[in-house]
């Protein structure tokens, strides 16, 4: 069945219909949340629309605090609950023990590692049993997300994945966000407009895209392997 839903025809002329959609579709859609903005909005969309859809997140044991607060208040407000899915600490432990604690500063290849143990294996974890994943990516948010689809199959974890928010502006996410008083991670008003691991990510400058504070020390495509389709 999920290969199948990627080749339906799909209403993306709102967000709110695209996951009214996709809950009509199927009874196993699940929504990724790091609390970012465009992630805030989708949230909101949920339980507004008192959509059947299953919200969890991955907590890598590196997040900013500021992260952590979002997350509390995010609960509080709207009473959903939200799955943590956290990385198996026997793998942690020997990444550490092996590597140090800042290993990913070292080599491409090292932060991959990290990333792997921290957010992929947890996410297999959190898919598993799921047919639709929606997402808060945006098209504009790196040259990398103009390559993808708003609809798309991810044949890396056999998944479709559905991103509402895909051709809303920055200036569009904002604006709904003041407009339903939605809260939002505090590290946003400090140049932060992708928020991911503490170590990893730091405030852009002005001109730089939404994503070139992840990993800035290296020069990729600043994705950690949640989004890629192939």
């Amino acid at each position: 069945m999920k290969v199948s839903l990627y080749f339906k025809e799909w209403n993306t002329d709102s967000p709110e219909l695209l996951l009214q959609q996709a809950t009509e579709r199927s009874s196993s859609v699940v929504f990724s949340t790091s609390f970012g903005k465009e992630d805030q909005v989708i949230t909101y969309l949920i339980k507004n629309g008192n959509l059947p859809i299953s919200i969890f997140t991955l907590d890598t044991g590196r997040l900013f605090p500021e992260t952590y607060e979002v997350y509390n208040r995010t609960i509080n407000k709207y009473q959903l609950p939200i799955q943590a899915f956290a990385p198996n600490h026997s793998e942690v432990e020997e990444l550490l023990r092996k590597k140090g604690p800042l290993s990913f500063y070292e080599s491409v290849e090292n932060r991959k590692e990290c990333c792997a143990i921290r957010k992929l294996d947890p996410l297999k974890r959190a898919l598993e049993s799921a047919e639709i994943w929606v997402t808060g990516l945006r098209k504009e948010q790196s040259p990398n997300r103009q390559e993808m689809e708003q609809v798309e199959w991810d044949s890396v974890n056999n998944i479709l994945k559905i991103h509402p928010l895909f051709q809303w502006t920055g200036e569009q996410v904002n604006q709904f966000i003041a407009d339903h008083r939605i809260p939002i991670n505090a590290l946003h008003d400090h140049g932060f407009p992708s928020i991911g691991c503490q170590p990893c990510t730091r405030a852009v400058n002005k001109g730089e895209d939404e994503r070139a504070g992840r990993w800035w020390w290296e020069d990729s495509k600043k994705e950690c392997g949640l989004h890629q389709t192939k």
